[in-house]
């Protein structure tokens, strides 16, 4: 399966999309203003325990308190008799880490079990467990990782540490900006390396040498030598380490075999993510390109469509039918219709081939909307048996190629398919939309916010297609009043960006989502 990585990268924010033969099958979107906390380490204080959920509150510096279970205190495996209250204390300072990002007005879920990550090794600085990615079926390969990384940490155990290796994936600075590559964390001599701890070997070691595992091996333990250093000075709440931004972290996270191009529209962010390759992943290094196009990069490869897509309820399938997707605080609803689609032979082979081609086009809807939680896919009703149990082994091998972990049961007497999908971060329409306060909620409006960068990414398409002139900007009150501001947008730097006179001209009568460009 090829695929390419698009990286579109502005002052404002980073957006990554990866295509897999050719269709959008993730997107992300980090926004410099609001970048996510996942993977970022913090010390806490604990402001709230309550014995009846067995969980607790805890202030890390962000908007919201974050939440934390029992077994993300004591681990999974405790005794049933464990008891929060025998742990944590109100006002106790606590090491924990983000699982996930705060949702809606939920706070952000931690972990005192703490990792950090490379290209290839996740580190367990409180475990003692070695293992591989159960995506590593071959049973040799996982045998060679786990002797290649045994003998690593023997010689770690028998040799002194050398000078300090660059940074290979992270950055205990906080909030680096997009253009910039994670910094060493080495600040002179390295403190003594902490006790051995626990590792699992990543997906992307497959095939990976000696070297390129000992060499991420022995920056991690520095790594953490250097967090548990800040993290014994800590006396308030605060960030111990970061990871890196959107466009280091996704080639990191995503690039693997298969991937025939990493394209950026930044020539600043290519030329640093070349460097980051050379240095931490040599064999993608040749795949990153420059893009400087007329047409936008998401443009060009639809990307742009694609989202706008994502945020409707109804996906058209090829076949004359539709899925109607609903996403609610509770649960997402996925309903599959036969719609204009009426089959050349009887009804029960129309409905049979309906589901089959819904369940290939719901796995890729769930990864471009990024939906998680409790998923409920009511497929239209099949009398015959086996073609039920066909269309469950579609959508569990679609589902498969998913990065994120997901589990589904059979079909229940209702007729419906029940799942679970990992979810760590915002939906794409959580994220891109809020709730309309004209209907209480029952629809959405992209935010002001949203509109804004849809602005600014016109202006720079209209400033590709004319050679001179002044831009003028129509846009509604709040969207102009947000443009002029300064929190999101520098007029001066924008101006500069696209050496264009810009101007900006409230229209009452216009919506929120209406705007033009004018060139003048």
């Amino acid at each position: 399966m090829s695929a390419e990585i698009l990286v579109d990268v502005t002052p404002m924010e980073a957006r990554v999309a990866v295509l897999e033969n050719g269709l959008v099958q993730d997107i992300h979107i980090e926004r410099q203003a609001r970048r996510g906390h996942v993977g970022n380490i913090y010390v806490g204080r604990v402001v709230r325990v309550m014995p009846g959920m067995q969980a607790a509150f805890v202030d890390i510096g962000l908007e919201r308190s974050g939440f934390i279970h029992l077994a993300d205190v004591i681990g999974s495996g405790a005794a049933a008799d464990a008891r929060i209250a025998d742990h944590l204390r109100q006002g106790q300072l606590i090491t924990v880490q983000v699982l996930k990002d705060p949702l809606g007005a939920k706070g952000a879920r931690l972990s005192a079990e703490l990792s950090v990550s490379t290209r290839y090794l996740v580190y367990m600085p409180d475990r003692d467990h070695v293992g591989v990615s159960q995506r590593i079926e071959d049973a040799e390969e996982r045998e060679r990782l786990q002797a290649v990384l045994a003998a690593a940490l023997a010689q770690e155990d028998l040799v002194q540490e050398g000078p300090a290796h660059s940074e290979p994936a992270g950055s205990v600075q906080e909030g680096p900006a997009h253009s910039e590559p994670a910094r060493s964390v080495q600040e002179g001599p390295a403190p003594e390396a902490p006790r051995r701890g626990g590792y699992i070997l990543r997906t992307a070691a497959e095939g990976a040498g000696a070297a390129e595992i000992g060499a991420d091996l022995r920056y991690l333990k520095r790594l953490w030598a250097v967090v548990a250093r800040r993290q014994s000075a800590a006396a308030e709440p605060g960030l111990l380490y970061a990871d890196l931004p959107l466009p280091l972290r996704a080639v990191r996270d995503f690039a693997r075999q298969g991937v025939e191009r990493i394209v950026i529209d930044s020539r600043e962010n290519c030329t640093a993510l070349r460097d980051f390759c050379l240095k931490y992943m040599p064999e993608m290094a040749q795949l990153v390109e420059y893009y400087d196009g007329e047409r936008a990069l998401f443009d060009r490869h639809g990307v742009e469509d694609d989202i706008q897509r994502a945020l409707q309820p109804v996906v058209t399938l090829k076949s004359g039918g539709h899925l109607v997707i609903d996403q609610t605080e509770a649960m997402t609803t996925v309903d599959v219709n036969t719609g204009s689609f009426v089959g050349r032979h009887n009804q029960e082979d129309t409905l049979f081939k309906t589901n089959l081609e819904a369940a290939s086009v719901l796995a890729r809807q769930l990864r471009l909307r990024n939906l998680g939680g409790i998923i409920i896919v009511d497929f239209i009703d099949m009398r015959d048996a086996e073609h039920r149990r066909q269309v469950h082994r579609a959508l569990e091998k679609a589902m498969a190629r998913d990065p994120a972990r997901s589990r589904l049961s059979g079909v229940s007497e209702l007729g419906l398919v029940e799942m679970t999908r990992k979810r760590t971060r915002e939906s794409l329409e959580r994220m891109l939309c809020e709730a309309c306060p004209s209907c209480a909620g029952r629809g959405l409006l992209k935010t002001v916010e949203t509109v804004c960068y849809e602005i600014f990414r016109e202006i720079l398409r209209a400033a590709r297609t004319c050679e001179s002139g002044e831009l003028r900007v129509l846009a509604c009150p709040a969207v102009v009043e947000c443009l002029l501001d300064g929190e999101f947008f520098d007029a001066a730097e924008l101006e500069s960006c696209t050496a264009r006179t810009i101007s900006f001209r409230a229209e009452p009568d216009y919506g929120r989502e209406h705007f033009d460009i004018v060139r003048l």
